[in-house]
């Protein structure tokens, strides 16, 4: 008898071929990790589409199962706290890195990869958040940290139109925090509202070449820009205030004046959620499902699409034109 075969979008990335491919692999593909989870659905993040279109060297093996989020049920553990029909969801440790990802029927990882979705959560919603949701609520807790509590002032967003963007306003505004969302997205306006934003600006309200100190305004910030927009946040940040820096969307480089740091004790605090340890996860997530309800997340999707479709989805997170949170339904109904 031949062995079940599962749809999987498989990446190819070397120095002669870029290429994704929607195939079917075997579970003796798929590694000999001691927990098996059927996938349900998964989700686009700017790192996926960087994986998927060739743009960043984010594969570390070629070839490699795209997707760093995945979401579904347990099909078997050598864990006894994990058992078979219970839902859960797996996000980085190197998914479409080091090892096969989210886009595919079939996930095997180790054990301690393995995030269990407590009720009334269901795979789906898991999605909404995945790696967004885990880098805004890591970067909260390094505000929190900080003592960058609600009574300290408004909490600056960039890139919130986006997922992590998005996510953080909600969060930020279910924990209490006055949040301002920067966006130069008109249309994503009233959906930022809605879900939590006390004001909105415009990108060109921060002076991108400006030195020194400005008019503090924030109590801090959460960064998806750096480039330029890291330094101007610093700049606009009160005494004692912080600003997390997690994205890059207008450039890796840094450059700017001290005084923010030696003048008012203003911290940069950096995020990453692809090697966060495994207790920083599990905490992180205890937080986010204790905060939020599921009916809070409808207004972050912003479109839902099968796997054949997803390799097609990547240039408009390259382009900085995707909004919202968009799944990927994995699961062949």
């Amino acid at each position: 008898m031949s062995e079940m075969q599962h749809r999987a979008l498989r990446i190819h990335h070397d120095d002669q071929d870029h290429r994704c491919e929607l195939t079917n692999v075997g579970m003796q593909e798929l590694g000999e990790d001691d927990t098996v989870l059927a996938i349900e659905y998964s989700a686009i993040n700017y790192k996926d589409a960087l994986a998927g279109s060739g743009t960043a060297p984010i594969l570390r093996r070629s070839p490699l199962i795209g997707g760093i989020d995945a979401a579904g049920h347990i099909v078997q553990s050598e864990d006894p706290q994990l058992q078979p029909g219970q839902v859960a969801l797996v996000t980085g440790c190197g998914l479409s890195e080091t090892r096969d990802g989210g886009y595919c029927e079939r996930l095997c990882v180790p054990a301690d990869f393995v995030i269990p979705i407590p009720e009334p959560f269901t795979p789906r919603a898991a999605m909404i958040l995945g790696t967004a949701g885990l880098t805004a609520m890591l970067s909260i807790q390094r505000l929190q940290n900080n003592e960058v509590t609600p009574d300290r002032g408004p909490i600056l967003v960039t890139g919130a139109s986006g997922g992590v963007g998005s996510l953080s306003i909600l969060l930020l505004h279910r924990l209490g925090y006055t949040c301002i969302a920067m966006t130069q997205k008109q249309s994503e306006h009233a959906r930022l509202r809605q879900i939590g934003a006390d004001e909105i600006w415009e990108p060109d309200r921060l002076e991108h070449n400006g030195g020194g100190l400005a008019s503090a305004q924030i109590a801090g910030a959460i960064d998806n820009l750096g480039g330029t927009a890291l330094p101007a946040l610093a700049r606009i940040t009160q005494p004692w205030g912080a600003v997390v820096s997690i994205g890059v969307a207008t450039g890796m480089e840094f450059a700017g004046s001290i005084a923010p740091f030696v003048i008012r004790g203003v911290s940069i605090l950096g995020v990453t959620s692809a090697n966060c340890p495994a207790p920083k996860r599990r905490d992180a997530w205890t937080q986010i499902f204790e905060n939020i309800q599921p009916e809070d997340l409808d207004t972050i999707v912003t479109q839902t699409i099968d796997l054949e479709n997803v390799s097609d989805a990547f240039q408009s997170f390259l382009d900085g034109q995707a909004s919202g949170r968009t799944l990927v339904r994995i699961a062949n109904d």
